[in-house]
């Protein structure tokens, strides 16, 4: 079976179709990049093909490269393999793009243009982008860009070089540096493509055949030509490159090497012929994916999260698609769910005690379906089909044919049993009950239920509508048909799901909430407050500790500090950490609902900086920690809990340690992860920084014994844990 396949018209026009067999989306392969190879030169050759139209047989265009191709390149034959797979990409995209014409003269070539049906990302518009001229379907859902940089590469078949050469440095960067994607129409207003049109094959058909030899020459081949806004050394293109540089160096604080080498590849490919720009471009890309931050993101954020979506976890059991889900509870975190189950198709009965309350979190999914229509991403007729999908009521009664119960009450076990009961009256024998909750053990709360073995924890981030991770617990009773609902609903609803085993706040608060405790521990040791939260910015953090726990609210930290005291009795051991964080409280400072917490705020709810107060309170020691110290504190404290949860059996696959510790948190992402993070250390290097921590700032550092004996014996954790080794124990 082939990816392309070619039809010769009697019009002498070739069409050359790319339908992957078996995929609903199409990917490029080394081998069908061949095969496409193959057909233009067949094309090319044939003197009765006029010209030749390349389009999709699915309706999207292409997803991109596999990435597990350029994966196994690197891993196969190391950098010099990566080398040559790009450069033969570049070859064929620049064999199309010159299509045969005379070197000299520039005449003589066939015109190829191509034809998208729908969604066109990475070398899925690398490819277009090679041939003359770009038709789209005018599809509203469609997307087209270079996401690339997302997952850690920037693109390198050419897309880079092109596109900064048809658009200018300026113009790219949106595109380029920050992934952005967007609609057919809105990309021809940027100059990505260049028609929207009702039938693409056929408006590319109709070109091909009046083309003339001037319609086929890129402005790069032509003589004369010169970069839109101007190259490095050009006064216009001066000012770019220098505030470009300045713009990737703040937004990447450096830990992040795609932007850079994306950055130096345009620099570089500017100041020389196009031919050569493009083996600059393919070194530049070859010297990321050899870069272990690189091949770390695109495993966690590419291979690792495809492969927990597909359900690599899930138990074997029959389909357990859900059709008609009850939701106690609609606040925030009960509107939220009602919300995404509902665009998901899913029919909604959404429960409160009051029923102004369930009113008000329906209301929640008519906001935000409103804010959709005003950025013109949904319509009146889909905003009326999703309401219709959520019953508002109090009436415990209509959760009668509920195959699936997702509780959002309050964070109170006596609360959360008594609705557990009063729904386990009405749903049938066989439905899952799934409680909301980010700390209360699942084992305990699902003592309320009749059926234990049905009972799941599913922990929901906020907001629900945009946090892409959901935390999936198995209480010591759960069942595998509870986990395989649990998995599909989260599928279903266009999730990533993480499976984790019941102890004290699951995974991902287990790791985040001594982050967040770090930072604040540091404040009352008279550590620059400004230190602290740059120091976890320019490791790759989105939030310093100090502004997530403003954001998630000081009297939340405080909730649940004093549970955990009194959990823990003696053994509890962040009493310095209370001292700030009560004493915050005591002052009013919740954090940013209060427009007052460790930042201060203007009446706009916006921050203006830290607060001052801080210092009057907790005064700065004279002699600082160095940098690497506070990041040390920072990252550690997150990783060694990260290696700990998979040594208690709370994490069962580091894929999912990795996966939800970026999407549940924001885990350095240039990391891939914290065990990827561990694993570019070294276990040795790891344990040394621990034991150092430890000596300095106490036992909360000790190297956990699992990653010690990984030092003494010199493994990795993907090496010993990874998908094709044994799972922890």
């Amino acid at each position: 079976m082939t990816d392309f396949t070619m039809d010769k018209g009697d019009d002498g026009v070739a069409v050359i179709t790319w339908d992957v067999p078996g995929k609903s989306m199409n990917v490029l392969s080394m081998e069908g990049a061949q095969q496409l190879g193959g057909l233009i030169d067949a094309a090319l050759s044939d003197d009765a093909v006029r010209g030749i139209v390349i389009t999709s047989g699915k309706k999207d265009f292409a997803a991109g490269m596999d990435l597990n191709v350029i994966a196994g390149m690197k891993d196969a034959g190391g950098a010099r393999a990566v080398f040559d797979g790009v450069m033969s990409l570049h070859n064929l995209l620049r064999k199309i793009e010159r299509a045969g014409m005379d070197p000299k003269t520039l005449k003589g070539g066939k015109p190829i243009a191509a034809a998208l049906p729908g969604t066109a990302l990475g070398i899925g518009l690398e490819l277009p982008l090679a041939t003359h001229r770009i038709f789209a379907a005018d599809n509203a859902k469609a997307k087209i860009g270079l996401p690339e940089i997302m997952v850690g590469i920037f693109p390198g078949a050419g897309g880079t070089t092109r596109l900064v050469r048809k658009m200018g440095a300026m113009a790219a960067a949106p595109i380029l540096l920050e992934g952005k994607l967007n609609d057919p129409k809105k990309a021809r207003a940027a100059g990505l493509i260049d028609e929207v049109v009702d039938d693409p094959v056929g408006s590319a058909r109709d070109w091909v055949l009046q083309a003339s030899d001037a319609d086929l020459v890129k402005p790069w081949d032509q003589k004369g030509y010169k970069m839109p806004g101007g190259t490095p050394y050009h006064p216009a293109g001066f000012m770019t490159f220098l505030g470009a540089n300045a713009m990737v160096l703040g937004r990447t604080m450096g830990v992040y090497p795609a932007a850079k080498a994306l950055l130096s590849a345009v620099y570089e490919g500017s100041l020389v012929p196009f031919d050569t720009a493009l083996r600059i471009e393919a070194r530049w890309f070859t010297h990321v994916l050899m870069n272990p931050s690189s091949a770390n993101m695109i495993r966690s954020l590419f291979i690792n999260k495809e492969a927990l979506e597909k359900g690599a976890n899930r138990p074997d059991v029959p389909d357990q698609t859900v059709r008609k889900v009850g939701i106690l509870g609609a606040g925030m975190m009960g509107a939220g769910i009602a919300y995404v189950s509902a665009t998901a198709g899913i029919e909604v009965v959404l429960i409160d005690a009051a029923q102004d309350a369930a009113d008000r979190g329906k209301a929640h999914s008519e906001s935000l379906l409103d804010k959709g229509i005003q950025r013109k991403k949904v319509t009146e007729a889909r905003k009326a089909e999703v309401l219709s999908r959520i019953l508002a009521t109090t009436d415990y009664a209509a959760l009668d044919g509920c195959d699936l119960i997702v509780e959002a009450v309050f964070e109170d076990i006596d609360v959360k049993a008594d609705v557990t009961r009063k729904a386990e009256a009405v749903i049938p024998a066989d439905a899952i009950f799934a409680t909301n909750t980010s700390t209360l053990p699942i084992s305990e709360l699902a003592r309320a239920s009749q059926r234990p073995d049905q009972f799941i924890g599913i922990h929901f981030f906020s907001p629900v509508d945009k946090m892409a991770l959901v935390e999936i617990i198995k209480g010591g009773e759960t069942g595998d048909r509870a986990v395989a609902k649990a998995l599909d609903f989260v599928r279903q609803i266009r999730k990533t799901p993480i499976v984790v085993n019941d102890e004290r706040f699951f995974y991902a608060n287990r790791c985040i909430i001594p982050y967040i405790n770090e930072g604040v521990r540091m404040v009352g040791e008279g550590v620059n407050p400004t230190l602290v939260e740059n120091a976890a910015k320019m490791m790759g953090m989105p939030l310093g500790p100090l502004q997530l726990i403003d954001e998630t609210s000081i009297d939340l930290g405080v909730k649940i500090a004093k549970a955990t005291r009194a959990a823990m009795g003696n053994d509890y051991p962040d009493g310095n950490v209370d001292d700030v964080l009560f004493w915050m409280a005591d002052q009013g400072r919740m954090g940013r609902k209060s427009k007052a917490g460790f930042y201060a705020y203007d009446d706009a709810g916006k921050r203006t900086g830290l607060w001052s107060g801080l210092d009057d309170r907790f005064p700065r020691a004279d002699d600082q920690p160095e940098l690497t110290e506070v990041q040390h504190r920072l990252m550690m404290v997150q990783a060694l809990e990260a290696v700990r949860a998979l040594e208690a059996g709370v994490l069962e696959d580091i894929r999912e340690g990795d996966v939800g510790a970026i999407l549940g948190w924001g885990f350095a992402p240039w990391t891939g992860g914290p065990f990827g993070w561990l694993d570019m250390l070294g276990a040795p290097r790891a344990v040394e920084i621990a034991e150092a921590l430890s000596d300095r700032h106490g036992d909360r550092f000790a190297p956990p014994a699992l990653l010690r004996e990984m030092a003494e014996r010199g493994e990795s954790f993907y090496g010993r844990f990874g998908p094709d080794q044994k799972k922890a124990a």
